[in-house]
């Protein structure tokens, strides 16, 4: 220790330079996404990080959806033009691979271990500034927000790490560098609110894309909502009291058809789990169910039935 130096110094520059090492690392991890329209122009962008071999970047699918073009840019400037290996509305994320730029891919971390208060780090390219690093902590956990699909993203985090437009699919970072979440939106207007999607939902994502070219799910058609149900019906069927899920239309030719759903069912559990919701179903319907007959509950007037239906795997979207 420098004797010139006050010890509260020392402390500050030991932090100082751990978050600059930190920052360095993974920003060599850390790519600009440029959506292309006609003449290779560049119309918008985002970031997104190395997440594997070959060039394979993790980012936001509201970047790159609808491309005409997707073009990467590594951190040491080298572009190269980018094949979409998948996209998921569902969940905003979206898998690229461009094999001429690379960088070391990040690791994830577990995002169920995330503390409030944990210090985190938001790297990417806000703006077009690219490289751009900011930090914060984590303000909140559990927060939950709609994709464009219009589907729930649950277990969102939230923290105050400067997130602006441009930084939508580069890495949320713990201390240790590894990802904790994928950057997705803001608040506009709100300073120092921003969220992220939670790492462990990107690892689905990014191993079901790699295997599959997409996200599987099941798939019963059905367009729905939430509505209250008799306790006394519901207390009938050893079902907790609540709401259920209130069928409003049933596609032609679907998995709900051919169980016998109809107009004005309401759902009450599906393959033994109890749905109060659209996205309680939409949450039950994982790739497991696919071509797996499901034991549906259903309230018919004052009656209580038992359908089962064999989900479809959904439409990719």
């Amino acid at each position: 220790m420098d004797p010139d130096r006050p010890p509260e110094s020392e402390f500050l520059r030991t932090i100082s330079d751990a978050f600059a090492a930190l920052a360095e690392r993974v920003a060599a991890s850390v790519v600009q996404v440029r959506v292309l329209g006609p003449g290779r122009r560049g119309i918008g962008g985002g970031s997104g990080s190395f997440v594997g071999e070959g060039g394979t970047v993790l980012t936001s699918a509201h970047v790159v959806g609808g491309a005409v073009g997707v073009e990467v840019v590594d951190r040491g400037g080298t572009a190269a033009l980018a094949d979409v290996v998948g996209i998921d509305v569902g969940t905003d994320l979206a898998v690229l691979r461009a094999a001429p730029v690379a960088g070391p891919p990040l690791p994830f971390g577990d995002s169920s271990n995330l503390r409030i208060g944990e210090l985190v780090l938001a790297v990417g390219s806000p703006l077009g500034f690219e490289g751009s690093v900011s930090h914060g902590i984590v303000s909140a956990l559990g927060r939950s927000m709609r994709s464009p699909s219009g589907r729930l993203i649950e277990g969102v985090i939230q923290t105050d790490a400067a997130v602006n437009p441009g930084n939508s699919g580069g890495p949320l970072v713990d201390a240790a560098g590894a990802i904790v979440g994928v950057n997705a939106a803001t608040i506009m207007r709100a300073q120092g609110v921003s969220f992220a999607v939670p790492s462990n939902t990107a690892r689905v994502v990014l191993s079901e894309v790699l295997a599959h070219g997409r996200v599987r799910r099941g798939y019963l058609g059905v367009r729905a909502q939430t509505a209250w149900a008799p306790a006394a019906i519901l207390a009938g069927a050893s079902l907790k009291a609540g709401a259920v899920v209130l069928v409003r239309e049933v596609e032609p030719g679907s998995p709900a058809e051919r169980a016998g759903l109809r107009p004005g069912d309401a759902v009450a559990a599906i393959g033994g789990t109890r749905v109060e919701s659209a996205d309680d179903l939409h949450r039950a319907l994982g790739a497991a169910t696919v071509g797996v007959a499901q034991e549906l509950v259903v309230l018919r007037g004052r009656n209580v039935l038992t359908l089962r239906a064999v989900p479809s795997l959904a439409p990719a979207v």
